[in-house]
């Protein structure tokens, strides 16, 4: 009977582990289940929190990354009423969002040269790589469009436009040397940060004067990313097969080896400043399609320095300054990427050019430049006076 009874609760013992296995499975699967709805759940309200939280400068945009539907730009260009700009990808509009905030509408053209593919690398590097990096030299992106191949970029809207056009309106937008200085300085610290303040470091591929905007005060912003490029990590050069970027500013070396890294970006940052410097664009029309380094470099061989400046300035400014900038330019501008200097030794000479400007003393000034260049030593290297120019013709002009 013992026996018996011993056989009864064994097996009532296995009859209950039958039971309370399924039942704990259970409670565990829903457990895990609900853990995994909690960090569900954080995870989108930091999204959602983090797409109306204010930038650098207090200012909210309305969502990181945001997709517009072709309608939304419509309405927030009030029908592409105020075109205030042209370029290769398209027409410019000015538009407000909804906050009132007023914003850049890059339009793409249905005859677009650049067209899609800048689209999809502008939106690309923006969503993997630019809405990581935040810095006041870099214009704000807003948002973009893609409804039915109806294309469009929205940036921060920069009430000044472009440096290229500001220099064009010479009578209308006379410059001060202190002002130059200054925006040269904020498009320097733009190309800084992307060159090494990001990882993997960031070129730009197409600096030029038309890419750097200003805002109301004239503070300087590098924009357009359509032919931006994200080096690898372990990497300082990639080889791209297409040579792409804008007459007048293309580096030589990159044009022949198509090896791209920072210092293309150095070479067309010098020729941004000899512009800055000159009043002159890259390349002169009026001169025979002769290119800016040519310009330059004829007046220097002859030791000729006041003739490079811009006239615009009416000799106001420190020389040494001016000089300064000058062979930062050439520094800029050699033939070899690896002879260049990086964009923060550009930036250190920058700065050092403004404090020239910012504390010279009344015989500074411009009655007084004849007597200054007396004592001014002129490098007569073939660098400085030949600019190492090289004349080719360049690939896939903007």
């Amino acid at each position: 009977v013992d026996s018996q009874n011993l056989c009864d609760m064994g097996s009532c013992k296995n009859k209950k582990k039958k039971i309370l296995v399924p039942i704990i499975a259970s409670l565990l699967s829903f457990l895990v289940v609900l853990l995994l709805l909690i960090i569900f759940w954080r995870i989108k309200r930091k999204q959602n929190a983090s797409k109306e939280s204010p930038n650098e400068e207090g200012r909210t945009i309305e969502s990181n990354n945001k997709q517009f539907t072709y309608a939304e730009v419509a309405n927030m260009t009030n029908n592409f009423q105020t075109p205030i700009g042209k370029g290769g990808f398209g027409t410019v509009y000015l538009g407000t969002l909804k906050n009132g905030k007023q914003v850049a509408v890059k339009l793409l053209s249905a005859s677009s040269s650049q067209g899609y593919n800048e689209f999809q690398n502008e939106v690309t590097l923006i969503a993997e790589l630019l809405m990581r990096v935040h810095h006041r030299n870099l214009a704000s992106f807003v948002g973009y469009s893609h409804d039915n191949n109806r294309m469009a970029l929205v940036y921060e809207y920069m009430a000044n436009g472009n440096l290229k056009s500001y220099i064009s309106d010479r009578n209308i937008h006379p410059l001060s040397w202190e002002m130059r200085l200054k925006i040269a300085i904020d498009a320097a610290q733009g190309l800084e940060y992307l060159h090494h303040g990001c990882r993997p470091a960031i070129i730009h591929r197409d600096v030029k004067s038309a890419n750097i905007l200003l805002g109301e005060n004239l503070d300087a912003k590098i924009a357009d990313f359509g032919l931006s490029k994200g080096l690898p990590d372990d990497q300082t050069t990639h080889i791209l097969t297409d040579v792409i970027g804008t007459t007048g500013y293309l580096d030589p070396e990159y044009r022949r080896s198509h090896n791209l890294n920072e210092k293309s970006d150095v070479y067309s940052f010098g020729i941004v400043l000899l512009e800055l410097i000159t009043g002159q664009p890259a390349i002169i029309k009026s001169m025979d399609h002769i290119h800016i380094m040519q310009y330059v470099g004829h007046y220097l061989k002859k030791g000729e320095v006041t003739s490079v400046i811009d006239e615009q300035m009416g000799g106001d400014f420190n020389l040494e300054s001016v000089w300064k900038a000058i062979e930062i330019s050439v520094a800029c501008t050699r033939a070899m990427s690896t002879e260049r200097v990086t964009m923060s030794e550009v930036l250190t000479g920058l700065k050092a050019c403004l404090e020239m400007e910012m504390t010279r003393g009344p015989r500074d000034r411009a009655n007084h430049v004849v007597e200054k260049m007396v004592g001014l030593q002129i490098d007569h290297s073939p660098d400085i006076c030949s600019m190492d120019f090289e004349l080719m013709t360049e690939p896939s002009g903007r």
